[in-house]
């Protein structure tokens, strides 16, 4: 769902974006104003659209003025709100790309009809680029403080892989709470010759570092009872996937943050094992 919002000055523009959406197939709820003749406040309808994507009854919102800076300034004044200005091809995807931009600010006065299509084509084309971009958009986050943060995992062996996933998720709220895979549910995932170090042991590890602020043991594969019993406001977890694949896996709520940390291939537990293994076939 997009919803879209203007002063006077963006009336017309709005229109035609809007004709162009209904020709894609694509939905949105325009917020007004509808009349170009009659003078009204950017900063009310910036802040009514805002909300709406804050609160997540929206996916992406589109706000325009005569130069799109007057509605830039106010939804981003809005916690949860990414709002971009673009008066350019370029901008359009790199913002999405970069910066997760979730509401997009044109200028009627900057660009014309054509332009401002092309640029919403690519805006809502182009897929955040979670790997590479988490960690820096996530440190505009204003309200974290008030946010519990729950992770889970092995953590048998700690490298710097583990570190920075942990000091990741605690930037994301107030309360990192952390679940340590016991040693019998380690077995099923890993395999009998794991965990190298037992539960207790790493629990003690994980609850000696300052970004923890409390951990426990859990003796589950599976992460769905935790998270309804913590009701935590985002949940972490490192690799490869992204957040719409794990919240499907896992089953996470929809009103849970999902924040993937891509793990760096060269720290893992695995690599670890394997070169103290390659170490004491040359020693012997």
């Amino acid at each position: 769902m997009i919803v879209l919002a203007s002063d006077h000055n963006g009336v017309e523009l709005k229109n035609v974006i809007k004709a162009h959406l209904k020709k894609c197939g694509l939905k949105y709820i325009d917020l007004g104003p509808y009349e170009p003749e009659n003078s009204v406040d950017y900063t009310d309808y910036a802040f009514q659209l805002s909300t709406i994507i804050k609160s997540k009854e929206a996916d992406k919102g589109i706000l325009i003025c005569g130069t799109g800076v007057g509605m830039s300034i106010a939804a981003n004044r809005v916690s949860g709100v990414r709002a971009a200005l673009v008066h350019n091809l370029l901008t359009a995807p790199k913002c999405r790309e970069h910066n997760d931009s979730n509401v997009l600010c044109l200028g009627s006065w900057v660009t014309d009809d054509e332009t401002s299509i092309n640029i919403v084509n690519e805006w809502l084309d182009t897929e955040y680029g979670e790997k590479r971009h988490v960690r820096r958009v996530e440190k505009l986050n204003k309200d974290k403080k008030e946010k519990i943060v729950f992770a889970n995992g092995v953590f048998d062996i700690l490298h710097s892989g583990h570190i920075e996933l942990l000091r990741f998720a605690k930037n994301l709220g107030g309360k990192l709470i952390v679940a340590v895979n016991s040693d019998k549910s380690v077995k099923k995932l890993k395999g009998d010759s794991r965990p190298i170090n037992s539960e207790m042991d790493r629990l003690k590890l994980i609850q000696s570092l300052r970004w923890v602020d409390d951990a426990f043991v859990f003796d589950s594969c599976e992460t769905k009872e935790m998270i309804e019993a913590i009701q935590p406001d985002v949940v972490v977890k490192g690799g490869e996937w992204t957040a719409a694949e794990v919240r499907e896996r896992d089953e996470i709520p929809d009103q849970v943050d999902v924040k993937i940390f891509p793990l760096k291939s060269n720290y893992s537990t695995t690599n670890t094992l394997q070169k103290v293994t390659s170490w004491q076939k040359k020693s012997s």
